[in-house]
């Protein structure tokens, strides 16, 4: 098997770094003091342009229910395209791609920049299968996708909160009810990547464990959208 010289990120080290990402976008999007008149048009463009790039990759709306406005077929077209585009979803894939690569899955396609540049190609494959059927299905069915930060205060009603929000979906008069469309599209990326990938993941159970690791992450990241920002945002306003 051939031998590749290069580090990959460490699965615990991602996830530190993602969570700090979430939580600076979260920060960014406060009102924060005036800057210098020299400084604070381009610190406040980029501020916001990475703050939008945070929240377009994690789906986030950046407000509370109370906020909700039904998107029109331009607006979803409008986030569906960015979140392909996103130069943070290039990073994220290559992370994911690193993290295979350490684990050797599938180890069909071996290691070595070869092996990589398989493991890149189907998480990205498998990302704009997802993110295609969910967009058309959301545009079809007139769901919305988008987190919310549930505006409660208690603990265990955000909790239920974050947990409802992994499979469900706001309609256009802001009521939320299953999510067909990010169910939908989480299994046609977990199901139709499975004709190009090696035998030792192209079974149908493969598939489905796929999508139940897809599901379970969607729910466990709600919770960091919900919870996180309180945690991280008293820490950033010191910096």
């Amino acid at each position: 098997m051939e031998e590749s010289g290069a580090r990959v990120l460490n699965p615990r080290t991602g996830l530190l770094l993602l969570l700090v990402a979430i939580a600076a976008a979260c920060h960014a999007q406060a009102p924060s003091a005036p800057a210098p008149a020299s400084t604070q048009p381009d610190d406040s463009a980029n501020r916001s342009r990475f703050a939008r790039n945070i929240l377009d990759l994690f789906h986030m709306a950046g407000e509370t229910p109370g906020q909700f406005h039904p998107l029109t077929f331009s607006e979803r077209s409008h986030l569906y395209f960015r979140s392909l585009v996103n130069p943070l979803s290039f990073v994220r894939v290559a992370a994911s791609a690193g993290i295979d690569q350490a684990k050797d899955k599938p180890e069909e396609w071996e290691q070595g920049a070869s092996g990589y540049g398989k493991r890149y190609g189907n998480i990205f494959g498998q990302y704009t299968i997802q993110r295609t059927v969910t967009w058309g299905l959301s545009s079809a069915l007139h769901e919305d996708n988008r987190y919310f930060n549930s505006g409660k205060h208690a603990f265990w009603p955000r909790s239920w909160y974050a947990v409802e929000s992994g499979i469900l979906a706001r309609r256009d008069d802001g009521s939320r009810r299953f999510s067909f469309s990010q169910v939908g599209g989480t299994a046609a990326g977990a199901f139709l990547a499975r004709p190009w990938l090696p035998p030792s993941q192209s079974s149908a159970a493969d598939g489905a464990e796929s999508f139940a690791i897809s599901m379970g992450t969607n729910v466990a990241f709600s919770f960091v959208k919900e919870f996180l920002p309180d945690v991280a945002r008293p820490i950033l306003r010191k910096h």
